[in-house]
């Protein structure tokens, strides 16, 4: 099961996350491309650092939010998110054809992840910006979505992507960030989720209920003050 993080998300003089000692820890890093986080000089630097420790390279494009760090919904057509995908891949490949490597994946951030998750158009209209990018992309998304639905149908390989420090619905959605209960801050909890889903491929949801879910990836958001421990630890479990 691959680890990957969101990272490169700085902004200036303004440092979010610790990307120089998780970057060496994960297999894959989506990175931020200016956006809801990020700028060039950190674009810049974060491929530079995944290059050298042989990790792969994520696109991670979001809504145009840096004051919401892209976790508020904004109402857009569909040809304008094809629009801020095509853009956002465009500026972080020019990053890594600098440096001499290539974007592996594409993630969705935030707010447009969890609209296209459920939105069906949405998740289209993604899907289809990134196979006009590149078809030999991968996308990413959270398991058993619209967003992996619509990148299978399209003809893109997809990556069903699960939540070390996330709580989960009923339905299968990620518990939305206002409630109290969406964040998993202990590691010993986050630890536990991901062993059930790579025993049983399950989950448990906050009303207790169990519901199956596949598991290509884990991610663990670098944004979070229990980032570094959680890496080591699920990396530890992951990758024996």
């Amino acid at each position: 099961m691959e680890l990957n993080c969101d990272l490169g998300e700085g902004y200036g003089k303004y440092q979010v996350g610790n990307d120089i000692q998780i970057i060496p820890l994960v297999d894959a890093v989506n990175i931020a491309c200016g956006f809801h986080a990020g700028d060039v000089n950190t674009m810049k630097l974060t491929v530079q650092l995944a290059k050298k420790h042989n990790v792969r390279i994520g696109a991670h494009p979001g809504f145009q939010d840096l004051q919401g760090f892209g976790r508020r919904k904004i109402d857009m057509d569909t040809s304008e998110i094809y629009g801020i995908i095509l853009y956002q891949l465009g500026a972080l490949s020019a990053f890594t054809k600098a440096q001499h490597t290539k974007i592996h994946h594409v993630k969705p951030h935030g707010a447009l992840y969890n609209m296209a998750c459920e939105d069906k158009s949405i998740a289209q209209s993604i899907a289809q910006a990134v196979y006009d990018f590149d078809p030999g992309l991968i996308l990413y998304g959270l398991a058993d979505s619209r967003l992996t639905e619509a990148g299978e149908h399209i003809g893109l390989s997809v990556a069903h992507e699960v939540f070390a420090d996330r709580t989960y619905q009923p339905d299968g959605t990620l518990t939305p960030r206002s409630e109290e209960n969406a964040i998993i801050h202990r590691t010993e909890d986050a630890l536990k989720q991901i062993q059930l889903i790579r025993k049983e491929q399950a989950v448990v949801a906050t009303n207790g209920q169990r519901i199956k879910i596949k598991a290509d990836t884990v991610c663990v958001h670098g944004d979070t003050p229990e980032a570094i421990e959680y890496v080591q630890k699920l990396r530890k479990y992951i990758k024996p």
